[in-house]
């Protein structure tokens, strides 16, 4: 039952979040592309490009099944086990460089051995990658991730802002990918949280991605910026795509299981410039930004 009710909610999901953006946009509707996976399942892919808000976005839901790969039956300690995995991911890249990069993923996992089920868990998360700091901005997100996780557990943010901390860390780099947010996995069922409980919990979740980060958008969609700002917005993206490239599990995960890869390089954005040793004038509000990164704070 959990199973069709997740497949249900990230499908309204999907829908409920493009038919937001599309109203912000303006001017461009999302493109869908139903997809196949050979060995079992497939998903819907919903892509926004060249809109007067968003500059590249994806929403998309993917639903597969089948033998576990090799590499994540190590991963999990486990031989001869089939597998069920089910979720929803965002990322949507503003034109506006005062406007943040969002990220945000929901997912459902099932392991069988033998057609009976062995084990399963919640993952997901939300976090904001911003070129330019408005803490009001950063505050208001963090804000709702707090306010939803505390309807749940009151150790929730915390854990979880921190755990999101620490994934998207640009080691090489020594800084932050952006301001945070939530990240959380394996959420199994437990003496406090039964199944049904963290699927309200992931549900909540799908409530604060838009509650969260629609604001900001509608809020600074209309600042005015300069070639300044789009340079420094290209530099900063060089270190998102690093970071998607180098670190993030997800990502390597399906280019060394030859994933889809139209939809596992959805996430990189249209324009992304490296300049040799850049630094950023002292004072400015470009260095203001990677002061913030280089030490994750507290936001509420």
């Amino acid at each position: 039952m959990i199973k069709k009710n997740f497949s249900n909610f990230i499908d309204s999901l999907q829908q409920d979040i493009t038919s937001s953006l599309e109203i912000i946009d303006g001017k461009e509707k999302f493109k869908c592309e139903h997809w196949k996976r050979e060995k079992g399942g497939g998903g819907l892919t919903m892509i926004i490009e060249n809109g007067n808000v968003f500059e590249k976005g994806g929403v998309n839901v993917s639903k597969v099944h089948g033998k576990l790969p090799e590499s994540m039956s190590t991963m999990l300690n486990t031989k001869d086990s089939d597998f069920y995995a089910c979720g929803i991911s965002i990322v949507l890249h503003p034109k506006n460089p005062m406007v943040p990069t969002f990220h945000a993923n929901l997912r459902y996992f099932e392991l069988y051995n033998n057609g009976t089920l062995k084990d399963r868990w919640f993952g997901g998360g939300l976090d904001l990658t911003p070129y330019y700091i408005f803490e009001n901005d950063v505050i208001h997100f963090h804000a709702n991730c707090k306010s939803s996780c505390d309807k749940y557990d009151l150790s929730f943010y915390n854990n979880y802002k921190k755990k999101c901390d620490e994934y998207f860390w640009n080691s090489h780099r020594n800084e932050a990918r952006g301001v945070g947010g939530l990240f959380f996995d394996y959420c199994r069922e437990n003496n406090e949280m039964s199944v049904d409980k963290w699927f309200s919990f992931i549900k909540e979740m799908g409530q604060c991605i838009l509650n969260s980060y629609i604001p900001i958008v509608e809020k600074r969609k209309n600042e005015t910026f300069n070639e300044l700002n789009v340079n420094w917005q290209q530099i900063r993206r060089g270190r998102y795509v690093e970071f998607n490239l180098l670190h993030d599990k997800g990502t390597l995960f399906g280019l060394k299981t030859k994933g889809r890869i139209e939809s596992i390089l959805i996430s990189m954005p249209p324009k992304v410039k490296w300049a040799y040793d850049f630094n950023p004038a002292k004072g400015s509000n470009e260095e203001k930004l990677v002061k913030i990164l280089e030490s994750p704070k507290n936001w509420v």
